[in-house]
């Protein structure tokens, strides 16, 4: 794969791991320890099967990190159009949505629920309806001013992607199917970090599923440079070597 010296690795602890009892502390003590970003897991009972995280919980992470944490919010919810504007609000640092749900017959679907919402008191202006993906992360940097991600399920291929990457800051390749943790890192999707790291020697790549020490040499030899991990380091009896030792990895493979 073809490195830049532009690239950074980015280690970010998936917080659906972490005791949700103790969310503040738990993410303080992953900051204190060098996880460059956090990831976020916003899942609606739709899109996938799990309820989890919401713009709520977003803003009592802001108010307790305050703003240099990064906050990277990952959507995987049906109606992602909708929750942009909250996110924002909440202080997001960073939002992917996948390109499953930016089809054009799912952001009209997305509009036509979104207008009913217009007419509720205190929701209105937050939402709009778009035409295409590219007016959707076209908002998100110009609008919003956040970083914005795509991304792409294990069985998804990159068609609809290729078109944005000029317009978008980060893919995510999921390395599990969406929805759950524990799920075993599936090898078979390496061609698609691959082929994007030729594309775009600069691109943030994010691989997110099965990460952890005996995973992360494959990922990072792909040309992924941002590793979300859950169990693997919140389970860990030492989560800031593990932390370090992805760091190690996407270092000296993408030779950064």
């Amino acid at each position: 794969a073809k490195m830049s010296n532009s690239l950074k690795p980015y280690i970010a602890p998936s917080i659906l791991s972490a005791d949700f009892a103790r969310l503040g502390e738990e993410c303080e003590r992953m900051l204190s320890l060098g996880a460059e970003w956090l990831h976020v897991d916003i899942m609606d009972g739709h899109f996938v099967y799990n309820l989890t995280i919401g713009a709520p919980i977003v803003k009592g992470l802001r108010d307790r990190l305050g703003h240099s944490a990064f906050l990277d919010c990952h959507l995987m919810v049906s109606n992602p159009t909708r929750w942009l504007h909250d996110l924002k609000d909440a202080g997001a640092s960073q939002v992917t949505l996948h390109i499953e749900t930016l089809t054009d017959a799912a952001l009209a679907e997305q509009a036509k629920q979104n207008e009913q919402l217009i007419s509720s008191p205190g929701i209105g202006p937050k939402t709009r309806a778009f035409k295409n993906a590219l007016e959707v992360v076209n908002y998100i940097r110009n609008d919003l001013k956040l970083r914005a991600g795509i991304a792409v399920k294990p069985g998804t291929g990159l068609e609809d992607v290729e078109p944005l990457l000029d317009h978008i800051d980060m893919v995510l390749i999921m390395t599990v199917e969406p929805g759950f943790g524990g799920q075993s890192f599936m090898a078979h999707v390496m061609p698609k970090v691959e082929r994007l790291r030729q594309l775009r020697p600069n691109l943030d790549i994010e691989v997110d599923g099965g990460l952890a020490p005996n995973t992360i040499d494959t990922a990072a030899k792909a040309g992924a440079n941002c590793i979300v991990a859950g169990s693997a380091i919140f389970k860990a009896k030492d989560p800031g070597g593990v932390i370090n030792q992805l760091r190690d990895s996407v270092k000296s493979h993408l030779k950064i």
